[in-house]
C-alpha cells in the first residue's frame, strides 16, 4: 500500500512520513515511526499530581492507547472531519486522545480543564463538537476537581454533543448519563491496531481558543504537514535536543505550549516527554526541581509567572536538589524580567545552562524567535528573545504602516514571510481572521505585540499593544472580563486595564459604574468575581474593582483606556492628549476615587 511504501525502513530518523500523494498522518509521524525502531523506548514520562508516583509509557504502550482510543472513537460513529472537545488534566490518556483524533482525521479541540462550564459550552458550540472526552474528576495541589460535572453542565447547551467519553482519575463514582460512555471499559474491547487515516497536508489538525480583543474568544486553526513540521523543527533546535534527553516542559496540553512542546514536536523527534498534572508548590515549592532531579530533566521549559513565584519562596528550596542532569533552560507566556531571569539562570541553572526566552504566539504555532538555534557559544542577552527561527522575518513598522530599516529602534511587530507553523483561519470566521492579522499592516502578519531591535540588530518583545492583557501567561481579552461582568444587573457599565503585578506579570484592575447609590459595594464587588470566574475562569477575576461615577469617553461615546492605564500605573502627570474627552473633568474624579481606594485599601 501507499502506507507502507512510505514507511520504509531505512527513512531518516526524525524525517516526516508521507503517503503518496503529499499525504501523511500525523499520529504515524509520532508514534509508528519510533514503535517499529525502538518500541521500548519511554514515549511520556507522567509526572502524577501525587508527589513522587510517575508513570512511564513506551512508545509501544501509547501507540496502543491511540489505536484502541481511535477505534471507539470511530465504534460511536465520529468519522474524519468530526470535532471532539477534550476537557482533560494532563496525563496519557489525553495524549492519547490528541493523537487518536489525529488518527482517524478528526479535529480535536483541548480545552483547559480550568475553563468554566460556560467557557467549555461557547467552545463545542462554536466548532460544532460531536463529542466530549473527559475525565470523572481531576487531581490538582491535593484537591479534585470535578471535570465530569463541569461537563454535563456545559452540555445541557450543546445539541451537537452525540456522546460524552468518561476517563477514571480517580475511583470515585459519578454520574452517567444515557449519552455517557465508560471510555476505558470499552478501549479494552478494541482493537488494538487502527489504520491511519490518510490526510492532506492542509486538512485541519486541531482548532484552540484564544482571546481576542473583542469578547468572544476565536478558534485559531491549525493543519496537518505545516504545524507538525514547525514544531518538531523548534523542539529539536531550540532547546538543543539530542536522543537520550528526557524534555521537561511543564504546561498544561490546553494550551498551544502543551500541543506543541508537550506532545507533537517531542514525539514526532522521538523524544521521552514529561507530562506534568501538578503544580509549582504542590506539596511545597521544591516541586519542580525534586522533579528535575528524580527524572533526570535536561531541558525545562516554564513560565516567568511560576519563577516570579517560587523566587519569592528563596533559593534553598531549590539547592535542595540535584539539577546537573539540566542542559537548557526556557521561558514561555510572558517577557521575563530580568530579576526572574537571573534568578532562573545563576540559580536553577548555576550560571552553566543557556536560557531561551522564547517568543510565539497560539497563532505561529512554534517558537519564533529565540536566543537558540545560533552559533556554537553566541551571546544571550538576558530577558530579549533574540533571535528569529529558520524561515522568520521580522519586521518593525512605525504608526504610518511603514518598514523601519535601522536598528536601537521600536515599532509594531509583524513578520513578513509566511511559515509552516502558521494558522490557516479562525473556525467559521475568515474575515475576522484576515482583520485580526492581516488589515493593520497589509502584506505583513501583524503579530499585536510591540518590540525593540537593538543596537547588534536583536529582538526584544515590549508587550501588547492592544487590549490584551498576559495574566500568569493565560492571554486574555479585556472585552471578555467586560462582557462578563456586564450581566450583572447593578453594573451598566463597566472597564477593565491591565497593571504590572508581582507574580502574574499582569493583573486585571476594573472600573465599574453602578446604577445608583448603594450601601451594598462589596457585596456587588464579590458578585462580580464570581461572575468572572464562572463565565471565564478563576485566573481572569480581576485583582482590583474601583467604583467610579462614570467613564473616561471620547465624544463618540469610546472608552479612553489609556486614561485609565496611566491612572492605575501611577503615570497621572503624564495623561496625554485629553481634549477628544466629552468632558475632561473626569480625569480628576477618577484620580481622586483611586486616591481613596488605595489609602482604603493600605489602611
Amino acid at each position: 500500500s501507499a502506507f507502507h511504501t512510505a514507511c520504509q525502513p531505512g527513512t531518516p530518523a526524525g524525517s516526516a512520513r508521507w503517503f503518496l500523494g503529499g499525504r501523511l498522518n500525523v499520529s504515524v509521524n509520532c508514534l509508528d515511526q519510533h514503535v517499529e525502531k525502538s518500541p521500548n523506548r519511554v514515549a511520556l514520562i507522567w509526572e502524577r499530581d501525587e508527589p513522587g508516583t510517575a508513570v512511564h509509557v513506551t512508545y509501544r504502550e501509547l501507540l496502543d492507547l491511540t489505536c484502541r482510543l481511535a477505534n471507539t472513537l470511530k465504534k460511536y460513529g465520529i468519522q474524519k472531519g468530526d470535532r471532539v472537545a477534550i476537557y482533560m488534566s494532563v496525563s496519557p490518556l489525553s495524549v492519547a486522545a490528541m493523537l487518536a483524533c489525529a488518527r482517524i482525521g478528526a479535529v480535536h479541540t483541548v480545552v483547559f480543564a480550568g475553563f468554566s462550564a460556560e467557557s467549555l459550552a461557547g467552545r463545542i458550540m462554536d466548532s460544532g463538537c460531536k463529542a466530549v472526552i473527559t475525565y470523572n474528576q481531576g487531581v490538582r495541589a491535593g484537591r479534585t476537581i470535578e471535570l465530569k460535572a463541569t461537563v454535563d453542565e456545559a452540555v445541557k447547551n450543546c445539541p451537537s454533543i452525540q456522546h460524552v467519553f468518561v476517563a477514571q482519575r480517580t475511583d470515585n463514582k459519578v454520574q452517567m448519563g444515557d449519552h455517557d460512555i465508560s471510555l476505558e471499559e470499552e478501549m479494552t474491547k478494541a482493537d488494538s491496531v487502527c489504520t491511519p487515516e490518510s490526510m492532506d497536508s492542509e486538512d485541519m489538525l486541531f482548532m484552540l481558543y484564544t482571546s481576542g480583543s473583542t469578547g468572544k474568544p476565536k478558534g485559531i486553526v491549525h493543519t496537518q504537514a505545516g504545524y507538525l513540521l514547525y514544531a518538531a523543527l523548534t523542539h529539536k533546535y531550540v532547546f538543543d535536543y539530542q536522543q537520550g534527553d528526557v524534555f521537561g516542559c511543564v504546561a498544561d496540553i490546553g494550551w498551544i505550549t502543551g500541543h506543541s512542546y508537550v506532545v507533537y514536536g517531542p514525539l514526532c523527534n522521538g523524544a521521552t516527554s514529561v507530562l506534568f498534572e501538578s503544580t509549582p508548590v504542590y506539596p511545597d515549592p521544591g516541586r519542580y526541581w525534586e522533579v528535575v532531579q528524580r527524572l533526570k530533566i535536561t531541558q525545562f521549559y516554564g513560565a516567568p509567572t511560576a519563577i516570579r513565584l517560587l523566587l519569592n519562596y528563596g533559593e534553598e528550596w531549590v539547592k535542595k536538589y540535584d539539577r546537573s542532569s539540566l542542559k537548557v533552560l526556557g521561558s514561555v507566556g510572558e517577557p521575563i524580567n530580568k530579576e526572574a531571569w537571573q534568578w532562573f539562570y545563576q540559580v536553577v541553572g548555576e550560571g552553566r545552562c543557556a536560557l531561551v526566552d522564547t517568543w510565539w504566539q497560539t497563532e505561529t504555532g512554534g517558537i519564533c524567535i529565540a536566543p537558540r538555534p545560533s552559533e556554537e557559544r553566541a551571546e544571550i542577552i538576558p530577558s530579549m528573545a533574540m533571535r528569529p527561527f529558520f524561515g522568520i522575518v521580522p519586521v518593525l513598522m512605525d504608526e504610518n504602516g511603514e518598514v523601519i530599516e535601522d536598528n536601537d529602534v521600536s515599532g509594531a511587530l509583524c513578520i513578513a514571510q509566511p511559515w509552516p507553523g502558521m494558522a490557516r483561519t479562525i473556525h467559521g470566521d475568515h474575515q475576522r481572521f484576515i482583520d485580526a492579522y492581516f488589515k493593520a499592516y497589509p502584506g505583513y502578519y501583524f503579530t499585536g505585540d510591540g518590540a525593540y531591535r537593538s543596537q547588534k540588530g536583536y529582538y526584544q518583545i515590549t508587550g501588547r499593544m492592544d487590549d490584551i492583557i498576559n495574566i500568569s501567561g493565560h492571554r486574555l481579552g479585556t472585552a471578555e472580563i467586560e462582557d462578563a461582568m456586564a450581566d450583572h444587573p447593578e453594573v451598566p457599565e463597566t472597564a477593565v486595564v491591565g497593571y504590572p503585578h508581582k507574580i502574574k506579570g499582569e493583573g486585571a484592575f476594573a472600573f465599574i459604574v453602578l446604577k445608583e447609590q448603594t450601601a451594598r459595594v462589596d457585596h456587588i464587588k464579590e458578585e462580580l468575581k464570581t461572575i468572572v470566574a464562572s463565565k471565564i475562569a478563576k485566573y481572569a477575576v480581576p485583582d482590583h474593582i474601583l467604583v467610579v461615577k462614570r467613564l473616561p469617553k471620547t465624544r463618540s461615546g469610546k472608552i479612553m483606556r489609556r486614561l485609565l492605564r496611566t491612572v492605575v500605573t501611577e503615570q497621572s502627570s503624564n495623561m496625554g492628549d485629553v481634549t477628544t474627552l466629552d468632558d475632561p473633568s473626569v480625569v480628576q474624579e477618577i484620580l481622586d476615587a483611586y486616591q481613596k481606594y488605595k489609602e482604603k485599601s493600605s489602611s
